[in-house]
């Protein structure tokens, strides 16, 4: 561990003691330091309820089927609706909770990422000076499923008298947010100590040294023969990792660098897919300021850290949908940058749906999306131009990477999220006459079906990349859960579906909040649902596929 981040332990395991999340069950509290709590009591009949600070602008008090809730609105464009309150903490109290309904319709962020519907809060001492550290503020966007219940905890600071309780749609660019039954507690500190401690004992395992290019230690540049990848001797390669994720949702994530060490060092990976995005790539993201170079010099260390150890990176462009023109920019880039790196595989385009296999291929116009689809984890902006838009197609990748004089082996998802290669036995090939050739990626949970008609009949003829694979004991709730099969008998024969074909794969997710987890914390525990079935198999433990799917 490194001197400066022993120094810095006790500071960043006091920041990290303010968790929130949400529960399955709101409980509610015998004593809550709110009056009113259920927003039902008008004894004045002024048509807002008792003890709750009235809006000027923006707040309604709503009944729905016999059920009062307060409802902020967005009035305008980028300005505050909130409404304030001062709750008095008891002498001693260790900690508080807070529990709550709420429901989001149309949240649209503001011009900055953080500008959602939040419960901000801040601590005052008796002298109404604040103390450090402010709880962190639960936070939402977008439209959830009906009313959901919410819990966050949090400990009380030394000196702290009150709690300033802000429910905010906090600069929003449009809609509101309903909120009921709020209730704020004392409760134990035991959780929340455990929780900071861990924390800090998981930082521990963030740092990693920066190293410069040791070309010895290099892997052999590899390419297609047939349906496999072989070095220059002829020599098969087959790559078995896991996906370092982080980088595709925050450009400041440092996480993934240790993640590439931990999964190549201790995982035995020999392979690491890293999801990125164009966005933070040129840096035109809110939450960067320099043009993206401090972004792109920390995918430069991550290829360097993975090269150094013989294992191979694969550059994820973790987009959906189909390809569009500014992904035809990010490729001619970042191939110019890690052009002929022996170590740098192109994984073009993450998952492409929704789209006719010739456009998948050759591009064309992309109508509007109907109906429901896997697009749970999209944001808000990112389901937005998944609507009607003209795609480039996925063979104007390959020719964008090999414009660039770039060799590197090129990755091609199939439809149906990834699901589905059967096209590329139909007649849609991509081609590549100029470099060291293509692989077909597919990728599989724990409810997909029909194995070897979606993949067999192009891994014939093809290598194929699992590029993500993984199940996990949570359901998802974009598909019936019903079909999602438990990960204890689905995993294993996955894994030996892999292996009978020796199919090139990585494992989603080496990351404690990406389900499928490979990992429950950032000690980098293995899941006993996938986790340790994925490390086994890295580590060549054989499985035996008992039933297809």
């Amino acid at each position: 561990m490194k001197p400066l981040l022993l120094r810095h332990l006790a500071t960043i395991a006091a920041v990290l003691l303010s968790l929130s999340g949400a529960s399955a069950h709101a409980q509610t509290p015998a004593t809550s330091l709110l009056k009113n709590s259920n927003l039902e009591a008008d004894a004045n009949a002024d048509q807002w309820p008792d003890g709750w600070p009235k809006l000027k602008t923006g707040g309604a008090w709503l009944n729905e089927n016999g059920n009062h809730f307060i409802r902020l609105s967005a009035t305008e464009p980028g300005k505050l609706t909130s409404f304030y309150l001062e709750v008095p903490i008891p002498a001693g109290t260790p900690a508080l909770e807070i529990t709550w309904r709420w429901r989001l319709n149309e949240v649209k962020p503001g011009d900055k990422p953080w500008f959602d519907a939040r419960f901000m809060m801040e601590f005052l001492d008796s002298s109404r000076a604040k103390v450090s550290p402010s709880p962190n503020p639960p936070y939402g966007k977008g439209t959830s499923k009906g009313w959901v219940e919410k819990k966050t905890s949090f400990l009380v600071p030394t000196g702290a008298t009150t709690l300033k309780f802000m429910p905010s749609l906090f600069q929003v660019a449009s809609g509101t947010m309903d909120i009921d039954d709020i209730s704020i507690h004392v409760t134990d500190t035991a959780a929340l100590e455990a929780a900071a401690k861990l924390r800090a004992e998981e930082a521990a395992f963030r740092y990693v040294a920066p190293e410069t290019d040791n070309k010895a230690k290099w892997p052999k540049e590899i390419h297609v023969q047939g349906n496999r990848l072989v070095d220059p001797s002829g020599k098969e390669v087959w790559l078995q990792g896991l996906n370092a994720g982080g980088l595709e949702t925050l450009p400041a994530d440092m996480q993934v660098l240790k993640s590439t060490v931990v999964g190549i060092d201790e995982w035995k990976s020999n392979a690491v897919r890293l999801p990125m995005n164009e966005t933070f790539w040129f840096g035109r993201s809110p939450l960067q300021k320099d043009g993206g170079k401090a972004y792109r010099e920390k995918i430069d260390q991550i290829v360097t850290l993975t090269a150094n150890r013989g294992a191979y990176l694969i550059l994820d462009l973790h987009r959906f949908r189909a390809p569009k023109a500014e992904h035809v920019e990010f490729w001619k880039d970042a191939a110019e940058r890690y052009k002929n790196h022996p170590a740098v595989l192109f994984d073009l385009f993450n998952e492409p749906h929704g789209i006719s296999w010739k456009i998948w291929r050759d591009g064309g116009f992309v109508g509007e999306k109907k109906g429901t689809d896997e697009s749970a984890f999209l944001s808000e902006e990112e389901k937005k131009k998944n609507q009607g838009f003209e795609s480039v197609g996925m063979q104007a990748l390959i020719d964008a990477v090999r414009s660039t004089g770039a060799k590197n082996i090129v990755i091609a998802g199939g439809l149906g999220w990834a699901g589905d290669l059967s096209g590329v036995a139909d007649g849609y090939e991509l081609k590549d006459p100029d470099g060291n050739g293509i692989m077909y990626s597919w990728h599989q949970y724990n409810w997909h079906k029909g194995w070897a008609k979606t993949v067999l009949p192009v891994a014939a003829k093809h290598p194929i990349f699992v590029g993500e694979v993984g199940a996990d004991t949570n359901k998802m709730d974009f598909i019936p859960h019903d079909i999602q099969e438990s990960p204890y008998t689905w995993v294993p024969d996955m894994l030996g579906f892999i292996q009978l074909h020796r199919l090139n794969w990585t494992a989603w997710c080496f990351h404690p909040k990406a389900t499928p987890v490979m990992i429950s914390d950032w000690k980098y525990t293995p899941t006993p649902f996938w986790g340790v079935f994925a490390k086994d198999a890295l580590a060549g433990k054989q499985f035996e596929m008992k039933r297809m799917r």
